[in-house]
């Protein structure tokens, strides 16, 4: 990955929060009004062309705007983001619900999963270790405009029909950190090219896992998104430990 300057990467971080704003292709007209770069337009666009000759952006039809690719998000999220402090009225709300449940492993899970889908808007998910599947919110992705295709929206429910596409989705994720995110453009299925996957594991013994997460758009503001699955799946491990 090329190493990107100080300037560059202020750009991109100001492409990528606008662009997970509006949905849309963002502009040099855009960042020179919003963001003090200071740098010139003309500047803003050679940097924009540079940024997407080195693959942090794409130019999206005939639009003169850019969008991040997966690697400008990753880059964004490991380098440039700061993740927000949960509400304590959040944390003391979601707390109090599943620690109700704490002695009933289903429902447990359950409201783990409505917590995340009620609190960013997504569809949330959970595979327990002996491979039950829970879901909740589904409802939810209808509100995000990259879900407005019917055949994208039809794609990522019916991995609820077929838990093997939704594990082999999920196999996909590799390496030591406890969050995993996937961007749909990275898989090999068509319809899931607009969506991001973010989740990770839960304990449920020494030698048994369960997964956590959440589905929605590949633009979601993972600042707000990482902290609520961290935070719910910490405190599912320690219900599941009492």
């Amino acid at each position: 990955m090329t190493e990107l300057t100080d300037r560059q990467q202020a750009l991109l971080k100001a492409i990528v929060e606008e662009y997970i704003e509006l949905a849309e292709p963002i502009g040099s007209e855009v960042i020179e009004k919003k963001y003090n770069l200071g740098v010139s337009p003309a500047t803003i666009r050679i940097e924009m062309v540079r940024l997407t000759d080195l693959g942090y952006l794409r130019q999206p039809h005939t639009s003169a705007g850019r969008t991040p690719t997966s690697m400008g998000l990753r880059f964004y999220i490991s380098q440039l983001m700061k993740e927000k402090q949960l509400p304590v009225t959040a944390e003391v709300s979601i707390k109090e619900k599943l620690m109700a449940n704490r002695f009933k492993t289903g429902r447990l899970i359950k409201e783990a999963v409505s917590a995340l889908a009620k609190r960013l808007d997504m569809l949330g998910l959970a595979i327990d270790d002996e491979g039950q599947l829970y879901y909740a919110g589904a409802a939810n992705i209808l509100d995000w405009p990259e879900f407005y295709d019917i055949d994208v929206t039809r794609f990522v429910l019916s991995l609820f029909d077929e838990n093997p596409r939704l594990k082999e989705i999920i196999g996909k994720a590799v390496g030591s950190d406890p969050i995993h995110i996937l961007f749909g453009e990275e898989m090999d299925f068509e319809y899931l090219h607009s969506t991001g996957f973010v989740f990770t594991k839960y304990d449920v013994t020494l030698d048994k896992t369960g997964v956590i997460g959440v589905i929605g758009p590949a633009r979601m503001n993972f600042a707000l998104v990482l902290p609520y699955v961290k935070y719910v799946r910490n405190l599912l491990n320690e219900a599941i430990r009492m």
